[in-house]
């Protein structure tokens, strides 16, 4: 295990299911949930309302043993939430607008030199607010910064998406998204070869949904990973989440890409037979951990 900080910023929420159930969630949190799991230090940065749906969220992190200390209090805007529909057995996201992580405050963070992993993604930095606690945490740090995108209409901008692709070294984003954002080639391999030179990255991350997911480095290395035919699928929420916690794994742990990106996609493959995008269940992340040597 290394003893550097991973540090993940975004947006803690409440996935609500057709059938009246909800799941807490937010990819930031079940990022920082899963490593948590895995046994690495990671501190999460995040803003919930002072409501209980807000408790609720803390009373998971202390269940989970999280730190609490990046965790931010917001008395005027409420805990996020997200309305969940399924579209062609794909989800599609209904995502409310003034949340509290749409208000996390620069001036609440610990203002530290950090030397380890800094991940985010886009959605939280679709308010000003945040954008602005994103930007200061980015100034403190000295490590490597992992952006995982995620579209969702209409809380973001293709401009604004661009920008910040260039102040990452890793970029994770999904088929569909790589082609709205590298619009110029239609052929997946050329685009993803573009837009990693464009941004200057060490390394780009496809996910295809059943198809698994492509990965190219700055050596050129291009590597491909598919899902087991036979794994059972109950619902794909958070599957790119849990993706990314692995992905991160290998860069703080120094794995070879083909082996982070095997052991992402066996996790990811894992988690998909569950239902909701975290697992309380220690015992699922047992068999990785002894496999992995964590």
């Amino acid at each position: 295990m290394s003893n550097k900080q991973i540090q993940i910023f975004g947006e803690v929420l409440f996935d609500h299911f057709p059938d009246g159930s909800c799941v807490l969630g937010g990819a930031p949190f079940n990022v920082a949930w899963h490593l948590q799991a895995f046994g690495q230090k990671s501190y999460f940065i995040s803003r919930v309302g002072r409501d209980e749906t807000g408790d609720v969220v803390r009373q998971a992190m202390l269940d989970w043993r999280m730190m609490l200390s990046g965790l931010q209090q917001d008395i005027e805007h409420p805990t996020g939430a997200v309305q969940i529909s399924m579209q062609s057995g794909e989800p599609s996201y209904a995502i409310v607008p003034e949340q509290a992580y749409d208000f996390i405050n620069a001036g609440q963070l610990p203002g530290l030199s950090h030397d380890g992993l800094l991940y985010h993604g886009t959605l939280a930095a679709r308010h000003e607010v945040s954008r602005q606690a994103l930007s200061a945490l980015k100034r403190w740090n000295n490590g490597l910064v992992f952006m995982d995108v995620n579209l969702r209409e209409p809380w973001w901008h293709r401009d604004e998406v661009l920008a910040l692709a260039d102040e990452a070294d890793w970029v994770k984003l999904n088929h569909h998204e790589l082609q709205v954002l590298q619009a110029e080639s239609a052929d997946l391999n050329d685009a993803m070869q573009q837009f990693l030179e464009i941004h200057r990255l060490q390394g780009l991350v496809v996910t295809r949904g059943d198809r698994g997911a492509s990965a190219l480095d700055a050596s050129g290395d291009f590597i491909e990973v598919a899902p087991a035919e036979t794994q059972q699928v109950v619902d794909t929420v958070g599957a790119g989440d849990a993706f990314a916690s692995v992905l991160l794994l290998g860069i703080q742990l120094n794995w070879p890409l083909r082996q982070t990106l095997d052991r992402a996609q066996s996790f990811a493959s894992a988690l998909v037979g569950r239902r909701g995008a975290t697992v309380s269940d220690r015992a699922f992340y047992t068999p990785f951990i002894s496999s992995w040597r964590l």
